[in-house]
């Protein structure tokens, strides 16, 4: 463990494009392995049945939600460990850690009750189609009940994303989606003696490679309990600081649930299409996603250290290289959406009305980078109501409201909503961020040092 507390240090002293250039590549390649597990995830759903693919589409929600819970838990205890890392206090930081996995299991519990309960309402909210319905309730149940291995996995991996080892994280994940994508035609299909489960067969695939990925973080990444008298403590800066990130993914489960409700006024293959772009989205945004991934630590650290100058140079750096990579998401967006929507489906219906969503979604891309780095940037600075703020604007009081406005003119004029949406928070975020930088304190600290 040693080795890896002496690599936290190189945050505030090595190049920031270099930092990047060799944490990213890890954080990228696994997360590249899950968006294709969750690809092929609905290639064999979509194979098996029309309504399974729908019903995925209507359970993603859920499943941000849960990802929100963990991973934005996991980014609390990340940021903490990073700021005790950058002033010294080691132990600290290992206390903060030794917090983790109770809290992941009270999470799981609370999380894994209530949506075995709500599950049948929900499907209905968002479908009239019994056999749809059906499939959600299924599907959804399975993952959400039996969600342990991810929230787990979260908070482990993101102990030693603190730490800066990104390897470990990186194989695990692997391993968890390898184990996904093999299972899956085996139970969806039946195959070598085990009887064909259906989309209750993609449910248990992917509990079961969340479970496996847990497994490969917990030797570094369990650490012993603190006292519970500093539990309280611990748990008050965890949620500060990750609050913002449960609340932008909790966001996300709430404007796409919006979203959702508003596509089944016109019909079932726009909800699909919405799921097909999320799959798709979940490709292009591993540059994006590999960033923010990465910045935390990093900002977190030179904040405590007060190397602001090196946090600015971070957040820049992290914003140019995002969107000359999301470049080629817009490219392919606006050049081939009929291959990619082909992939899943063949509904020409979803194909006719997908060509026209992708292309004028992926006009959203450049801004997007932005609009989703800004949070994650005050997050790290301990800006949790900035951060809260972007993300609730962005989710909250722009993408359902508009999506609604912009939908009343007729499903093509829906699509927009990303767009214009996403260069409205950018501006917001470019604000906010040029007057961070330039306060007196700042402005201050910035020229007192030589860089």
């Amino acid at each position: 463990m040693e080795k890896i507390k002496d690599n936290s240090k190189y945050f505030g002293t090595e190049k920031i494009s270099r930092i990047l250039l060799k944490m990213a590549p890890p954080v990228m390649f696994a997360q590249l392995i899950q968006a294709l597990y969750n690809i092929i995830d609905s290639v064999f759903v979509g194979k098996y049945s029309e309504n399974g693919l729908t019903a995925l589409s209507i359970v993603y929600p859920l499943q941000l939600l849960m990802i929100a819970l963990a991973v934005g838990t996991g980014v609390g205890i990340n940021t903490v460990m990073a700021s005790k890392l950058g002033i010294g206090q080691d132990k600290k930081a290992d206390e903060c850690a030794g917090v983790g996995t109770p809290l992941a299991i009270v999470l799981w519990f609370l999380f894994a009750a209530v949506c075995f309960f709500i599950m049948p309402f929900y499907a209905k909210m968002q479908t009239s189609s019994p056999d749809v319905i059906s499939d959600v309730i299924l599907y959804g149940r399975i993952i959400s009940v039996f969600s342990f291995g991810i929230f787990l996995e979260s908070i482990w991996t993101k102990i030693l994303q603190a730490r800066g080892d990104m390897k470990v994280p990186m194989v695990a994940q692997i391993a968890g989606a390898v184990t996904n994508i093999i299972l899956d035609p085996i139970l969806i299909f039946g195959m070598f003696g085990i009887p064909e489960m259906g989309i209750s067969g993609a449910a248990v695939a992917t509990v079961l490679g969340q479970v496996v990925a847990a497994l490969i973080v917990m030797k570094k990444g369990y650490y012993k309990s603190p006292a519970i008298k500093k539990y309280f403590r611990y748990i008050k800066q965890i949620f500060r600081l990750g609050i913002p990130n449960i609340l932008m993914q909790s966001a996300y489960t709430l404007y796409i649930f919006g979203l959702n409700v508003i596509l089944a006024a016109f019909s079932d293959a726009a909800v699909t299409v919405l799921g097909l772009y999320y799959k798709w989205q979940s490709i292009f945004f591993i540059p994006l996603g590999a960033m923010q991934t990465c910045i935390v630590p990093v900002i977190s650290f030179n904040h405590a250290a007060r190397n602001f100058e090196r946090c600015k140079k971070t957040l820049n750096t992290a914003i140019i290289f995002g969107m000359a990579l999301m470049f080629v998401g817009t490219l392919c967006f606006e050049f081939i959406p009929e291959p990619m929507l082909r992939f899943f489906s063949s509904e020409e219906d979803v194909i006719l009305i997908g060509i026209t969503a992708f292309r004028i979604i992926g006009l959203s891309f450049i801004p997007l980078v932005t609009s989703l780095t800004y949070p994650v940037f005050f997050q790290s600075v301990g800006g949790s109501f900035k951060s809260s703020f972007l993300t609730i604007i962005r989710t909250v009081f722009l993408f359902v409201p508009l999506a609604y406005i912009f939908s009343r003119f007729g499903l093509g004029y829906f699509w927009l909503t990303y767009p214009v949406t996403d260069s409205i928070v950018s501006i917001i975020g470019f604000v906010m961020t040029y007057k961070f930088f330039n306060n007196t304190y700042m402005a201050k600290e910035r020229s007192r040092v030589n860089y």
